[in-house]
């Protein structure tokens, strides 16, 4: 199995972090039962004394650099890797895309109506590289702007409800889409370090996320256990 992670800075992370990849990788180390390759075109985490993806300084040196790839950035959404999946899942054959973008888009970029417009042509694009490939997406989680600002509030609301129908519309079973469930009691002030960025209860509950859909939907891996 080749999976490609997909995501905005929640993803990519920071200098010093572990990221919710390296718990995912962890997981499936423990939980596959057999081989799986992480694939993308970047490795690096976001610096942000240089403001830019270009540091190697994960919390973890042992994470090793095969497993750190990924295509996420800090401030990219669903209209930064929609030009880009097509060619990426072209060059880089994932079967299994772990997606995670929204929030930047309803903050800087567009309304829900159009991210999930974006949403929708990714998914197309990334058939059309690969017509088999599975992909998981992970709703909206707000942030404390969504939690002081009603408006924002709802955007994150309706993007989410218009993912759920994007994902009912579009699921084959030649290409299977996958909604994970939002982690429960997610709270800002607990699992991130700035209002948004997971700290590393957030990471896990991220990878978690994830990982059980998978194992939940398609019986891939196992249940998640921040013990790992």
């Amino acid at each position: 199995m080749r999976l490609m992670f997909v995501g905005d800075s929640m993803t990519v992370g920071s200098a010093g972090d572990h990221t919710w990849r390296y718990r995912m990788w962890q997981h499936l180390c423990a939980t596959l039962g057999g081989p799986f390759t992480i694939v993308g075109p970047r490795h690096e985490l976001h610096d942000p004394w240089a403001d830019a993806p270009v540091s190697l300084d994960y919390a973890d040196p042992g994470f090793p650099r095969k497993a750190r790839h990924h295509l996420a950035g800090w401030g990219e959404g669903w209209c930064h890797m929609t030009p880009l999946i097509r060619e990426t899942v072209a060059r880089h054959r994932p079967d299994l895309l772990l997606v995670s973008l929204g929030l930047i888009d309803l903050g800087f970029y567009t309304d829900a109506a159009d991210t999930a417009e974006n949403l929708r042509l990714f998914i197309a694009e990334a058939r059309a590289a690969n017509p088999g490939i599975h992909m998981v997406l992970l709703p909206v989680i707000p942030n404390t702007r969504a939690l002081t600002d009603p408006l924002f509030l709802a955007e994150c609301d309706q993007l989410n409800e218009r993912m759920a129908k994007a994902v009912a519309d579009l699921d084959t079973d030649a290409s299977p889409l996958l909604l994970a469930s939002p982690p429960p009691y997610w709270d800002p002030d607990t699992h991130t370090y700035d209002g948004t960025h997971p700290n590393a209860l957030g990471e896990h509950l991220l990878a978690a996320a994830f990982a059980d859909a998978m194992h939940q939907a398609w019986d891939l891996g196992g249940e998640y256990s921040p013990g790992v």
